[in-house]
């Protein structure tokens, strides 16, 4: 398929960064920390925050350009709740774990909202809803059976949206149903961070790009820590790397694995399809291992499309090929849409596909957000940074899970993407195609 490209075509740089500030000039390592964050993302900056208001001296460190991670690249749908059902949480962890993972889901996204508020960060916040697509008559039948147990379980709300009104969210005969959350927001994700960054800056807290963890060692109550700009002592650490970690963090890259999401992003479209193609104006994701997912953009010029291009990394060209044919068997009205940008970022993934607070050999970590990084990376980030510092905030049911590993994963490169993508591709991407019905298939 041949792609026409805008004349202001960047390709693999995020549509998002053109509204960033430029960075700003870099600051010096302090020699010594109460607490050392490590990784400048939405999780890292939270968790700056929280622990600088518990009265820590806290220094952050990034291994590049603070938030130029998944934090400035997602597709800004900004919801929480738990990605798995209660059956599956209780098997996994039990009733009373799942009973409170499923409690805490609206919590969770009424701070994220008012840490917006409270620190005054301009990221293009609405509350358009987040409509989740059923592809097949069966994912549906799971949406009711959801939709019932979020209502039995959690204060969040959720309601089904039959096949006959789908009309009224998206112009597409592909879907079967769908589940929709109304309270669910849309931000521009580089702003968000844009604001977080600002926050901990302006509490003086020094935030060091370019300045990566090459070893740390425990001694004496405290640690020693090499960065790529110099040593640095802490007394505690919290690790926030999400789907970044890299060396010496070993034994997370065995859990958390690095799974690439592709975004494009069209061309201006005119007022009058963008309103017929989505008059809803929800962010909206679907239920098939594709797992598509598309919005509008800010300004309501443009439509914003993600998913998965490809379980290994491939080139911003071929990823948009992909997204493109997937976007048109969705909305035929946009064949011959231009596209301006193509890009790609790393989702910290685990097996459980749940993100986890812990602390393993002293280290406090929140990461593995598994797709849900824009509320629950900094939640769970403030979380991490008061277990570190012993205060009773740092109570949630996710530190009552397991960060497993699996004899998928044995190394520190998950190698074995190579092959699920295929296995997806020449098999759960057909067999979920048969079963959505004629028609809907591509």
């Amino acid at each position: 398929m041949r792609i026409e490209w805008a004349p202001e075509a960047d390709l693999g740089t995020p549509y998002w960064w053109s509204a960033l500030d430029a960075p700003e000039a870099g600051e010096g390592l302090p020699e010594t920390c109460d607490l050392l964050v490590i990784g400048a993302g939405y999780a890292g900056l939270s968790a700056a925050l929280a622990a600088h208001d518990c009265g820590a001296r806290v220094v952050v460190v990034d291994a590049g350009e603070p938030g130029h991670g998944a934090s400035t690249r997602n597709g800004g749908m900004f919801g929480a709740h738990p990605r798995l059902g209660w059956e599956a949480l209780n098997a996994r962890f039990g009733a009373e774990t799942a009973d409170a993972l499923f409690a805490e889901a609206k919590p969770a996204l009424d701070w994220a909202k008012d840490l917006i508020a409270r620190e005054g960060i301009d990221c293009d916040l609405q509350q358009t809803g987040r409509i989740q697509l059923a592809y097949t008559p069966a994912h549906f039948e799971t949406q009711k059976h959801l939709a019932r147990t979020i209502a039995e379980k959690s204060e969040v709300e959720a309601r089904i949206v039959e096949r006959a009104d789908l009309g009224q969210e998206i112009a597409t005969e592909k879907y079967h149903g769908g589940l929709l959350f109304p309270e669910h927001c849309a931000i521009h994700p580089a702003k968000f961070h844009q604001g977080l960054l600002r926050a901990v800056r302006g509490r003086g807290v020094p935030v060091v790009g370019h300045a990566g963890v090459t070893a740390f060692s425990r001694a004496g109550g405290h640690y020693d820590v090499q960065t790529a700009k110099g040593p640095i002592r802490a007394e505690r650490i919290v690790l926030a790397t999400n789907g970044y970690t890299s060396r010496p963090f070993r034994w997370h890259m065995a859990r958390v694995f690095p799974l690439p999401s592709y975004i494009i992003a069209t061309e201006e479209l005119p007022a009058n399809l963008i309103g017929h193609i989505a008059p809803g104006r929800r962010m909206m994701v679907e239920t098939r291992a594709r797992h598509s997912y598309f919005r509008i953009s800010p300004d309501g010029r443009r439509v914003i499309f993600g998913g998965r291009a490809s379980m290994a990394e491939v080139g911003p060209e071929r990823a948009a090929e992909q997204l493109y044919r997937t976007m048109l068997g969705i909305w035929p009205e946009l064949a011959g849409t231009r596209l301006s940008h193509s890009w790609r970022g790393y989702t910290g993934y685990t097996f459980s596909h749940m993100p986890y607070v812990g602390q393993h050999e002293g280290l406090h970590y929140a990461m593995g957000f598994s797709g849900s990084g824009t509320v629950m990376a900094p939640w769970l980030g403030s979380k991490a940074a008061y277990r570190a510092m012993g205060d009773a905030r740092g109570q949630t049911a996710y530190a009552a899970t397991t960060l497993s590993r699996s004899w998928l994963h044995p190394g520190e490169r998950p190698h074995f993407l190579r092959a699920a993508n295929l296995w997806y591709r020449q098999v759960v991407d057909r067999v979920e195609n048969w079963q959505a019905g004629p028609g809907r298939e591509g």
